[in-house]
């Protein structure tokens, strides 16, 4: 298992110049294989963008304040994965994770505006960081051969009498965003409807990031993105053959190798590698290799954002003769806890998050319930296709406290029947168990 992390750590990365727990599984089936030609879901609710035209917005072209900024974040989000992950293989998009969280941030104010922008923006602005990645989202999406598809909704329950949604925080994140909006009842249709969109707009590769909606979500904000890129220098058939790969637990597997002679070498204390390009060198595949003598885990936790922004600038033109397993998986993890452990605390919290600048509801306070992070990743002979959703869900929840005197039966009590002319209990009991 040791290479598999590093893959995980180099598409991340590469999709960048491009919690609670984790759940993890190696796919036995390709969902996004090599090529989708069915037709698109059709969304039906109704898109506001009709309504809300993007404006002109001033851009801020990627310099190495951003570079570093984008890296330290992208290493925090990477390396808390990997620490929560035990044996199995992570992968995320940082940029997937802070597209869904800046747009969630237009909605912050006060000290939960503060956090996020400490987290995501790293010392500036978020109005510099809505610039920024404008910017960037343009020049990723503008490359010729390669495919990187980035796409943004927002989905708000069609309640006027419960909630009021801020024009200015759907016009901001329509503006640096290009974010459709939909207005919906909240119901199976928008099930399928939020779902249909995150697969359409990933290629199939991801087909789900809801289940059900809970009667106090009221919003949800939603990044989705597919890469899809032919290696400028395909294998042939005669370079991969069958293989051993050693996992992190010491076993042999059986694996399908593809072996190739690059020309970019990489190297830092405790690694080695290579870079492969893919066609047209718009996007290249990364790869580093810790010494025999380095864990990966230790490697990893070692790891700091401009170390391998030095490896990766500081590559040798050179010959490097490379065996690649070929490899496709699946991973999702639940963000909470992580995003806490970085400094995002009130927007988790009902009494103290402050998001007034997104909307307003009657029935309570309200903060983001859940951050959904799920991920594919395929990598053949013919290239590399890799898929991310981020879902961070909003909700309104709270304890309905009516006036006067209250009693919540939620531990141990008695109870009685009683006979009213007398006063006398006909039954009496105690429960203290519902099981």
């Amino acid at each position: 298992m040791k290479k598999r992390f590093i893959f995980a750590l180099l598409i991340s990365s590469m999709l960048l110049t491009s919690c609670t727990g984790t759940k993890n599984e190696t796919a036995t089936n390709n969902p996004g294989s090599n090529y989708s030609t069915n037709e698109p879901a059709q969304v039906k609710a109704a898109n506001l963008m009709n309504e809300i035209s993007a404006q002109n917005v001033t851009e801020k072209k990627a310099d190495e304040k951003f570079i570093s900024a984008q890296m330290a974040f992208s290493m925090d989000v990477f390396k808390k994965s990997v620490k929560d992950s035990g044996i199995e293989n992570v992968l995320v998009s940082p940029l997937s994770v802070q597209t869904a969280l800046a747009m969630t941030a237009n909605g912050a104010k006060g000290e939960t505006k503060t956090e996020m922008e400490n987290v995501l923006a790293k010392g500036m602005s978020l109005n510099d960081l809505n610039s920024y990645l404008y910017t960037y989202r343009k020049s990723l999406t503008d490359k010729s051969e390669s495919k990187l598809h980035i796409a943004n909704s927002i989905w708000f329950r069609d309640d006027s009498e419960r909630l009021d949604v801020n024009k200015n925080f759907l016009q901001t994140n329509a503006d640096y965003y290009d974010a459709d909006t939909f207005k919906s009842s909240f119901d199976n249709s928008t099930v399928k409807d939020i779902n249909d969109w995150v697969s359409n707009n990933t290629d199939k590769m991801i087909d789900k990031i809801v289940d059900d909606i809970s009667v106090d979500t009221v919003m949800y904000l939603i990044n989705a993105l597919s890469f899809d890129a032919q290696w400028e220098n395909e294998y042939k058939s005669s370079d991969i053959y069958d293989g051993k790969f050693t996992d992190f637990s010491g076993k042999s597997q059986d694996v399908k190798m593809m072996k190739s002679n690059e020309s970019y070498y990489l190297e830092d204390e405790n690694a080695k590698g290579f870079i492969k390009n893919y066609k047209n060198g718009e996007y290249s595949f990364a790869a580093l290799l810790p010494n025999e003598d380095t864990d990966i885990n230790t490697y990893i936790e070692n790891m700091n954002s401009q170390d391998l922004l030095d490896t990766l600038k500081n590559k040798k033109e050179t010959t490097v003769y490379t065996q690649t397993p070929k490899f496709s998986y699946d991973y999702s993890i639940v963000m909470n806890d992580l995003l806490s452990e970085l400094g995002i605390k009130k927007a988790f919290d009902n009494s103290e998050a402050d998001f007034s600048e997104m909307a307003v509801s009657s029935r309570g306070n309200i903060y983001i319930d859940n951050v959904l992070h799920k991920t594919f990743i395929s990598v053949d002979e013919k290239g590399t296709k890799a898929g991310a959703a981020t879902k961070v869900e909003m909700v309104d929840k709270c304890e309905l406290v009516p006036d006067g005197n209250e009693v919540i039966l939620n531990r141990p009590f008695v109870f009685m029947i009683v006979d009213n002319s007398t006063n006398l209990p006909i039954f009496i009991g105690a429960v203290k168990s519902l099981e």
